[in-house]
C-alpha cells in the first residue's frame, strides 16, 4: 500500500511539473505578445502626431488663403457672405412620434361632444 502512495505521489509530481512547465512558457509568449502589442502602439502613435503634424501644416490659414488665390479663377470660388447661410426655421425637422392610444374599444371622440356610444 506504501508503494501505491509513493506511485501516486511521483505521479502528481510529474503532472504538477509538467503543468507549471506548460504555464510558464505560455506566460513568457503572453510577455512577449504584450512587449510586442506595447511597441506596435508605441509606433502608432508616433505615426498618428506626425501626420497631426502634417495636417496641421497644410492647413495652415495663410497657405490655404494662398492656394485660394492662386486658383481662384478654375475654382471659382466667392468670399461667404451672411446670405449663403440658411437659417433654422428652414430645416426640415421629423414629425414628433405619436403616443400609443392602445387598443380602442369604440369611436374616438375628437370633437369634444359627450355622447358615450354603446
Amino acid at each position: 500500500m506504501k508503494a501505491l502512495a509513493y506511485l501516486l505521489t511521483a505521479l502528481a509530481v510529474i503532472g504538477l511539473g509538467f503543468w507549471a512547465y506548460k504555464e510558464n512558457y505560455a506566460t513568457q509568449q503572453a510577455l512577449k505578445d504584450v512587449a510586442r502589442l506595447n511597441a506596435e502602439i508605441a509606433d502608432l502613435r508616433e505615426a498618428l502626431s506626425i501626420q497631426r503634424a502634417e495636417w496641421a501644416y497644410l492647413n495652415r490659414p495663410d497657405r490655404l488663403r494662398e492656394l485660394a488665390t492662386i486658383n481662384f479663377d478654375r475654382l471659382g470660388l466667392l468670399p461667404l457672405e451672411p446670405a449663403q447661410f440658411g437659417q433654422v426655421s428652414h430645416v426640415a425637422y421629423p414629425p414628433p412620434d405619436l403616443p400609443d392610444l392602445g387598443p380602442l374599444q369604440g369611436p374616438v371622440d375628437v370633437i369634444g361632444d359627450q355622447e358615450q356610444q354603446p
